[in-house]
């Protein structure tokens, strides 16, 4: 009997820390990299709406990006870094780089522009 209290007690402990990963795994904010065409700009919302692989992706601009938002051509393509929460709709802006399109904010680093 102690044998095999001592088998099933690292093979539940371990079950539980698997459970607590795979559970914890998608509440995590996912990073993910965007090549798009810019739809709209909207500068008093603090919003940009670009083209994703299923769709239009609504990003949500921080604070440090928000002033320069006007600065971003609509029709331009853009290389953003997005951070997608589970449960919110709009992704968080990181930094940009405008790759075609006239643009004073070439390059965003997720504090100033360049």
């Amino acid at each position: 009997m102690k044998k095999w209290v001592t088998l099933v007690r690292p093979l539940a402990l371990s079950s539980c820390l698997l459970a607590m990963f795979c559970l914890a795994g998608p509440a995590m904010a996912k990073e993910t990299s965007l090549f798009s065409p810019i739809i709209d700009v909207d500068t008093e919302r603090g919003y940009i709406f670009v083209s994703g692989g299923s769709g239009i992706v609504i990003v949500r601009a921080s604070k440090a990006a928000k002033p320069h938002l006007g600065k971003l051509p609509v029709g331009g393509m853009i290389d953003i870094v997005i951070e997608q929460e589970p449960g919110r709709k709009a992704a968080l802006l990181k930094s940009w780089k405008v790759v075609a399109g006239e643009s004073d904010c070439k390059v965003f680093d997720g504090k100033v522009c360049k």
